[in-house]
């Protein structure tokens, strides 16, 4: 497995496959068009410094979006978007990522990292949980730790992770 920065090519790899990274349901159109738009071209040719391919022979295994941020009260690395391709899951390679994307982000002064998810995304809360992360918030009515109107009054809660990096 090598770790690069993902490529045009990669990139469109990625979004002609995308139901082979996030399996949805056929009969979830709401679900797959939200992981289209989260695959915006800005996290290319904006933030690619920080967009990240896993490839095994080549083929894009893995990747993860991301990006650094300067404009809050402390330097922080934002994990937008990890998938892994349904025939490479339990490899550890979102991990692998994860930890490449950490010592980027400490390396150029970042504090934390944070990562945002909806409540509903059992498989997100854990894998991120399993990664050191903690859940910001209060606890809803299922007992999941969110940030009240995170994505705003109309979007709702979020679940909000958070990883001192220092």
């Amino acid at each position: 497995m090598e770790i690069q920065k993902c490529t045009k090519a990669n990139f469109d790899f990625i979004l002609m496959n995308l139901n082979d990274y996030w399996e949805v349901k056929e009969y979830d159109q709401e679900r797959y068009n939200t992981i289209k738009i989260l695959h915006h071209p800005m996290m290319l040719f904006e933030f690619g410094s920080w967009a990240f391919t896993a490839l095994i022979d080549n083929f894009v295994a893995a990747y993860l979006f991301g990006v650094l941020s300067f404009e809050m009260e402390e330097p922080h690395g934002y994990i937008h978007l990890i998938a892994t391709h349904k025939n490479y899951k339990r490899q550890k390679l979102a991990s692998k990522l994860f930890l490449h994307f950490e010592t980027l982000a400490r390396n150029q002064g970042c504090k934390y990292l944070k990562a945002i998810t909806q409540s509903k995304n059992a498989t997100s809360i854990a894998f991120h949980q399993n990664l050191g992360m903690q859940l910001l918030g209060e606890p809803n009515e299922e007992g999941i730790r969110v940030v009240k109107n995170y994505a705003g009054l109309f979007a709702g809660d979020r679940v909000v992770f958070h990883k001192s990096i220092q």
